[in-house]
């Protein structure tokens, strides 16, 4: 089976690094950003295409793991140059954040074109992505979803089928959705307590030992504690995840307060020049005014 993955920064390079490992043909890697492309394909010894049709003649399976629903709708169909071209039995496997309906578009364009697509998209980070413990929620053809199914367990701890093309991608809206709204609501946490003059150390372990406790307490308490925001999961990310559920909620008449407040300090962060800084970063907004050196400690 050859690969070509599509969209090699942080997620798809550790993708594609993790299938060579599981010894995958790693044929062909494609990204906007020509250098990043090029320096993947010295480390893989696979090819730096220029085209996205030259990864699709390239490819069996071609994973995709781009940045928002434009440059998804570009790739699939862009004028002149796009995956679609000469696609006929091809597998796209479709593994980024964006709209549900993009998927389901997409679905349409591929069967068009004789081709499968299928989203998977991840609930999980860097980290997981190279050890190949992601969490994977799957939509589209189960026909689709069969034939992935094996590559798809290389990557994974977790491969879960949803059901049609976009229902997994509402799925993730949801969970990025209550992740930001938690990561919100640990920084308030953690800055009250701090304005109180409690122990950090103390605080984070009633939390997890009681119900505030909660994955993105795991995950990011102790860097809002320190003020290391390393980017596994840009601001700039997490804005754009949760207006994609607001979008959602809006077509179905809702209204959520908490997902509006969460993606307006995620805006705030981005208007800082935060955009690319963890989404931990959001107790810097917290904290803001009373600690204005990058380098103190909550």
């Amino acid at each position: 089976m050859n690969i070509g993955v599509v969209g090699v920064g942080r997620m798809g390079a550790n993708m594609a690094r993790r299938l060579k490992d599981r010894n995958f043909h790693v044929t062909a890697v494609y990204d906007t950003n020509r250098k990043v492309a090029t320096d993947l394909a010295g480390e893989l010894g696979c090819a730096a295409c220029q085209d996205l049709a030259e990864v699709t003649a390239q490819s069996d399976v071609t994973f995709t793991v781009v940045t928002d629903d434009k440059a998804m709708r570009n790739i699939f169909s862009g004028t002149g140059d796009n995956l679609l071209v000469n696609a006929r039995g091809k597998l796209f496997i479709n593994c980024a954040t964006i709209s549900p309906q993009v998927h389901v578009d997409v679905e349409k364009l591929a069967e068009k074109a004789g081709a499968q697509s299928l989203e998977a998209c991840m609930a999980s980070s860097i980290t997981q992505a190279r050890e190949g413990k992601l969490y994977l929620m799957c939509g589209g053809a189960e026909a689709a979803f069969r034939k992935a199914e094996p590559v798809l367990r290389e990557l994974a701890a977790t491969v879960r089928f949803i059901g049609k093309a976009g229902e997994a991608a509402k799925v993730k809206a949801l969970v990025n959705m209550v992740m930001n709204i938690n990561t919100a609501g640990l920084a308030e946490g953690l800055a009250l307590g701090h304005a109180l003059g409690l122990d950090l150390n103390m605080l984070r372990e009633v939390f997890a030992q009681t119900g505030a406790a909660s994955r993105v307490l795991e995950t990011d308490g102790e860097d809002m504690q320190n003020r290391d925001h390393s980017c596994f999961f840009s601001a700039a990310h997490a804005a754009k995840d949760s207006g994609i559920a607001l979008e959602l909620a809006r077509q179905r008449g809702l209204d959520l307060p908490l997902a509006g407040a969460t993606k307006q300090q995620y805006e705030r962060m981005i208007a800082e020049g935060f955009d690319e800084l963890d989404k931990s970063g959001i107790a810097e907004l917290t904290f803001k005014g009373r600690h204005k050196h990058s380098g103190d400690r909550l």
